[in-house]
């Protein structure tokens, strides 16, 4: 502060003697702040900009009760340590929040030196901590840069505050990284999703990703975590499940039930029936050991052959968390099944500790559900290949998951063998075909057991919301485990899988989402699929997607190229046939990549979708006028609460009168032809008929006419919608990418003045788009037009290069 009041001296202007005491009391901010505080706030609007960030953000409060804005100097900040103008600038509604944010990822990644401004440094705050608060999005890059630092032992309430504020978890470009970078990123996902407020997770660019880097993330993402090797790492459990364990909770409703239910073994038949699973202590006792036995088996050296033996009522013990490798649909939501052993009861080499607590009749520990086989008499029965498998890495989540299935479907052979001829079902369940999700054969066997896959040894903790994968290749043995995961992530509300070159594993995505379509709890409400290549057919593929999960509020649907192998896919996967029932489905989006309109696939969909209020077309071919009338006949019987249509890239020149038809609905509000060539080999009368119609509409707000060759003379047409004699209530006119010259759009606006005059000055038009016009052609003329338009409503433009375009298109001819 003095060598800035220095710096100004030097260049001529002395400071005044109001600035000198300033700077002397933000010198002195740690003994002065609460006196400061205090301060009329016309003195104290002249100190605010004297301080640094740390007692700028801790005067933010008092400030706002003396009616005083810190905004502009939070945004002077930014220009002056950013020096970058963030994208959407003009949304942005606190600069205070988005100087700290970025301040913060700048700092945990090195980017940002504090010393090099006065106002980011002071010895008495910590720049990760004082800004850790305001932090609602964090990215992690390339090779985790970052993770290391946050969950360090200095650091820990920096992580505590990002568990409260951290809404949305962003991983890109990352690369490989080794086992210490991957436990203490297992400890920050632990924390911030299983114990914070993360409820989204995007990943994208990571071209040739690590398969166990990748299903770790998603396996913590969807409430799964291992983590005894982790915690053996680290040297202690985790305090925030020892914490929680401590803490009385409610069970919910399902939770009570699967508790409740003759499924759990839990040591007795009389212990079950006098438990309490709502007692604390219990909650707790029971959790330590099921956690103590975790950490046990997760060790290489511990013994995890589990000796099977028969109990009185006929029923086979196993110290097993229940749920753990049941049926996903019988999953039991064991949020609170953790890693909540005390450390005087955690053994780091995983030999049994003489301290662990016995079981006690009050307060049983989790059990397998029933596995209801018959075994020779007199003979202990091993689980095949445990001895094997002991000695694998339990931190290696792929071979785990995958591994680990492939050795319960041998157990569950050689079991469902023993007892055949008796008619038992494993595991006291018999799958029937709609709770069974199947693969069908397709992309889906190689290298895996068939079905939903256990996740044995793995504790159940809070899941995210919203999952999105862009630009991420999925192979057959990620989409199984992504399948896997889907079954039981009772909590997803969206899914987003964007170009993960998915081809017939589509299908292992679809099991999953058909085993969760069956939980009473299910929340998933929107999914979006991309891809470059197309498998099925699109309309086939929504068909699909809606049959296994009707469900869904939004399905999106998008390849770009047709998949010249598509006709020799495996037979009996065609949904052409089968029934789809009545869905929930409010928005569908489907982009063809140059397939024909499929009619006779769509409409089924469409009558299966009553609750339809938006679609969306891309890149069809129409074959005939027939076929685009009975998609619109089809519109009007079973979608009559249809109120956004749009066609994008889609060849209308010929299809002049359904267009009409469509102008006139009387319940679409909005009607979008992108690039639908309309006015290519239009006649006069076309462009007359679309004005009078639109003018007797008065539903529609917003006609959206991108691409489609307007010009100047049809634009200065269109200016008639809004005569006097007009009932439209047209308020956003889009006429992008049209061709428009300054002469033309210039007579449009004087055109459109005038009509407003002639109707007293009230007009509904509000918002005009003409992005990519040749408005450089006459930059006055233009400057002119766009001045008149802006008084009379919002107008959306850009600076565009019309000849470089051109030049551009004519290189690709």
């Amino acid at each position: 502060m003095e060598a800035r009041a220095e710096g100004e001296a030097a260049a001529g202007s002395p400071p005044s003697l109001f600035e000198l005491s300033g700077v002397v009391v933000s010198s002195a901010m740690g003994t002065l702040e609460r006196e400061v505080w205090a301060l009329p706030g016309q003195i104290l609007q002249g100190i605010l900009p004297l301080l640094n960030i740390y007692y700028l953000e801790r005067i933010e409060e008092t400030a706002v009760k003396k009616g005083l804005s810190t905004q502009p100097i939070w945004h002077k900040l930014w220009n002056d340590v950013m020096k970058i103008r963030p994208p959407k600038s003009e949304n942005i509604t606190s600069w205070r929040k988005k100087f700290l944010e970025t301040f913060f990822s700048n700092v945990l990644h090195g980017v940002l030196d504090v010393s090099s401004d006065q106002r980011l440094s002071d010895r008495r705050f910590s720049p990760l901590l004082h800004s850790s608060r305001h932090v609602t999005q964090l990215t992690i890059c390339n090779m985790l840069q970052g993770v290391a630092e946050l969950t360090a032992e200095p650091n820990q309430r920096v992580l505590e505050n990002l568990a409260g504020s951290l809404r949305t978890l962003k991983f890109r470009h990352l690369l490989t990284s080794d086992l210490s970078i991957r436990h203490s990123l297992s400890l920050l996902l632990h924390h911030l999703i299983h114990h914070g407020a993360v409820s989204q997770v995007s990943m994208c660019s990571w071209p040739v990703p690590d398969k166990v880097l990748l299903v770790l993330i998603l396996s913590m993402s969807a409430g799964f975590w291992h983590p005894g090797k982790t915690l053996m790492h680290q040297g202690s459990p985790c305090s925030l499940c020892r914490e929680e364990s401590d803490a009385p909770g409610l069970l919910t409703q399902e939770d009570g039930a699967l508790l409740g239910s003759n499924q759990l073994c839990c040591g007795s038949t009389e212990q079950s029936e006098t438990s309490q699973w709502g007692d604390s202590e219990s909650r707790s006792k029971k959790v330590q050991t099921a956690s103590a036995k975790v950490l046990q088996e997760a060790d290489p050296d511990s013994q995890a052959s589990i000796e099977l033996s028969r109990s009185s009522s006929g029923t086979v013990k196993t110290p097993m968390l229940c749920g753990l490798r049941s049926h996903p649909l019988q999953n039991l939501a064991c949020q609170d099944v953790s890693c909540k052993v005390p450390p005087e009861y955690y053994n780091i080499k995983g030999e049994s500790s003489p301290s662990l607590p016995k079981r006690s009749s009050v307060g049983p520990t989790f059990r397998k559900p029933y596995r209801r086989f018959k075994t020779a008499v007199g003979r202990k029965r091993r689980s095949p290949r445990r001895n094997r498998r002991a000695h694998a890495d339990p931190e290696d989540l792929y071979d785990f998951v995958f591994a680990v299935a492939r050795e319960e479907e041998e157990t569950a052979e050689s079991l469902y063998e023993s007892n055949a001829q008796e008619g038992e079902s494993i595991d006291g369940w018999a799958p029937s075909p709609a709770d069974t999700p199947s693969f069908e054969g397709v992309g889906c066997t190689e290298g895996g057991s068939v079905g939903i896959l256990p996740l044995k040894a793995a504790c159940r903790f809070r899941s995210v919301s919203t999952l999105e994968l862009f630009s991420i290749p999925l192979t057959g043995d990620t989409c199984r485990a992504l399948g896997n995961l889907l079954s039981s992530w009772a909590s997803l509300e969206k899914l987003v899988l964007s170009y993960n070159g998915l081809g017939a594993n589509i299908f292992c995505i679809l099991s999953g989402l058909r085993a969760l379509s069956h939980r009473r709890d299910c929340s998933l409400h929107v999914v979006r699929v991309s891809d470059v290549f197309s498998h099925i057919p699109s309309v086939e593929l929504v068909r699909s997607i809606l049959t296994a999960f009707p469900c869904l509020h939004t399905l999106s649907v998008s390849f770009d190229l047709k998949n010249q192998l598509e006709g020799n896919r495996p037979e009996g996967h065609s949904s052409s046939e089968a029934e789809i029932p009545e869905s929930c489905l409010e928005q569908l989006e489907i982009r063809f990549p140059r397939e024909p309109l499929q009619t006779s696939l769509l409409l089924p969909v469409l009558k299966a979708s009553r609750s339809l209020q938006q679609l969306s077309l891309d890149s069809a071919t129409i074959s005939c006028p027939l076929e685009f009338g009975l998609l619109l006949q089809a519109l009007k019987e079973c979608n009559p609460g249809l109120k956004r249509l749009s066609f994008h890239d889609v060849n209308l020149a010929d299809y002049q009168k359904e267009v009409l038809l469509l102008l006139q609905d009387p319940v679409l509000q909005e009607i979008t032809f992108s690039f639908c060539r309309l006015f290519e080999n239009c006649t006069t009368e076309f462009l007359s008929d679309i004005i009078q119609i639109v003018k007797r509409n008065s539903t529609l707000r917003s006609l959206k006419l991108p691409g489609n060759r307007l010009g100047n003379h049809r634009l200065v047409a269109l200016a008639d919608i809004f005569s006097e004699d007009s009932s439209s209530s047209i308020c956003q006119l889009d006429v992008s990418s049209n061709c428009i010259k300054p002469d033309g759009l210039l007579e449009f606006a004087k055109k459109l003045e005038s009509h407003i005059l002639q109707r007293g000055g009230q007009l509904k038009f509000t918002h005009l788009r003409l992005f990519q016009n040749w408005l450089d052609q006459d930059a006055a003329t233009a400057q002119e037009a766009l001045r008149r338009l802006r008084a009379v409503c919002s107008v959306v433009s850009n600076t565009w290069d019309s000849s470089q375009a051109f030049a551009d298109y004519i290189s690709v001819m």
